[in-house]
């Protein structure tokens, strides 16, 4: 029986609010601010509401589980916009209604994570990989049928919805770390494979079970996975040698946390590390962990109080003329480069984010520069490097962050297939990069499209 809530006609929109989130399977109260909602003009909310009253009662009816997809498809627009909190609580009653939907659970992970609740954000994953490791778009005439190789943790993964259209791909998600070497050979029919596990650290470890995929794999594969574990931090400077105006600061991964001084200082002494240094872990982007470290002592501790393996690799102070520092990012796809932006910093450690970008009309105007003619900005020597670079990578989708040192050498932060590309509010100030972010979606169509 549905509990009706006294005096519904006078209460607020906060009200009706507060109280569906106390009493969620009321039809009555979602029937109401349907009618609100609508009233203010909230034609979203208003029809997420009258989904949401019409799949609580089928599920009063025949309990089948059917009735939570439309409010599923309610809940996923929300997640897709960015309001995670109202996601969420859709995706709550979602659960209520049918708790075994393996992408509500996917797509939680998301949104606990982006609230810091860490521990929820794992049991999340962990409930929906074993539910379920094949998720596929839904799509009215594809092209092709992509299959994407991905890992549970999100951050293993090229972060790869602008890359692959969602118009032209059937994109057919395999979880292939949750998933059975017998799962590989019942996939549903596929003609090209991504393999957007992109994270080296993350990769190396599944080489043996990613081998086996490919000896049964029919199809061509992009960013096969040996090319991707070649991107590992401390290998950077191997793959790069030779390579005519390229720099790469010597870097050791060290996975013990107890090594006696001499040792320590051994091991840096072999791979041309010298201090300062900067000390990051595992698995990490975005400055996560990053630590700048002045002596031999103090990385000992720092070692010492870690849990996990990390990355120790020379810091190389590249301030330019005018007192900032410049970090650039320019993404492969087949090989070939694309400017995708410019940080421009007072702080050592770039980040767009933390720059200080939009405050700032010069540095966007500079930037905006580099997409339009990284020759022009970088010039011959630093141009010619960088297609050098690509090469050598040797990867369909993979990118640099690199600064161009005085006299004109490029100098690589990281290069590597995690990558991030996404676009801006097509109203914001920024909106003029989104066709530069389209140029690069284009050249990966085109790349799938040579396999068809």
């Amino acid at each position: 029986m549905v509990n009706a809530v006294p005096d519904m006609a006078s209460m607020t929109v906060a009200e009706l609010n507060a109280a569906v989130q106390s009493d969620p399977m009321n039809v009555e109260l979602h029937r109401m601010l349907f009618t609100r909602q609508h009233e203010i003009g909230d034609e979203l909310a208003a029809l997420a509401h009258l989904i949401a009253a019409r799949a609580i009662e089928s599920y009063q009816t025949d309990r089948q589980g059917k009735s939570a997809l439309d409010l599923y498809m309610v809940a996923t627009g929300y997640f897709m916009k960015g309001d995670y909190a109202i996601a969420e609580r859709w995706y709550d009653l979602v659960l209520i209604l049918d708790p075994a939907i393996a992408a509500v659970y996917q797509n939680m992970v998301v949104i606990h994570s982006h609230f810091g609740r860490h521990e929820l954000a794992e049991a999340s994953r962990s409930r929906a990989y074993r539910m379920q490791r094949v998720f596929i778009d839904p799509i009215l005439a594809p092209v092709r049928q992509l299959l994407i190789l991905c890992v549970g943790r999100t951050m293993g993964n090229i972060p790869y919805e602008v890359l692959l259209s969602a118009e032209k791909s059937q994109r057919i998600k395999y979880i292939i770390d949750y998933a059975d070497d017998i799962e590989d050979t019942q996939l549903p029919a596929y003609d090209l494979v991504f393999n957007a596990i992109g994270e080296p650290d993350v990769a190396s470890p599944l080489m043996e079970r990613l081998s086996r995929f490919l000896q049964v794999c029919q199809r061509p594969v992009l960013n096969h996975p040996v090319q991707v574990a070649r991107t590992r931090r401390h290998l950077l400077p191997q793959l790069m040698a030779g390579l005519e105006h390229v720099q790469v600061a010597g870097c050791v991964r060290i996975d013990a946390s107890d090594l006696p001084l001499d040792q320590l200082n051994q091991i840096l002494v072999d791979a041309r590390v010298q201090f300062p240094v900067l000390l990051r872990p595992l698995e990490s982007h975005g400055g996560r962990g990053l630590e700048q470290v002045v002596d031999l002592q103090s990385l000992q501790l720092k070692l010492q109080a870690g849990s996990a393996g990390c990355y120790v690799c020379s810091y190389v102070s590249l301030k330019d003329h005018d007192g900032y520092y410049r970090k650039y990012r320019i993404i492969y796809v087949d090989r070939q480069p694309y400017a995708y932006h410019l940080a421009i910093s007072a702080d050592w450690m770039v980040h767009y984010y933390t720059a200080e970008m939009l405050e700032n009309p010069w540095k966007i105007a500079e930037e905006h520069l580099f997409l339009q003619d990284p020759c022009a900005v970088l010039g011959e020597r630093a141009m010619a490097a960088i297609v050098q670079i690509g090469q050598r990578l040797d990867l369909d989708y993979a990118g640099i962050d690199f600064t161009v040192m005085s006299d004109g050498q490029v100098f690589i932060f990281e290069a590597n297939a995690t990558m991030l590309v996404h676009r801006v509010s097509a109203e914001g100030p920024l909106a003029h990069k989104n066709s530069y972010v389209q140029r690069i979606a284009d050249a990966f169509e085109a790349l799938q499209q040579r396999f068809e």
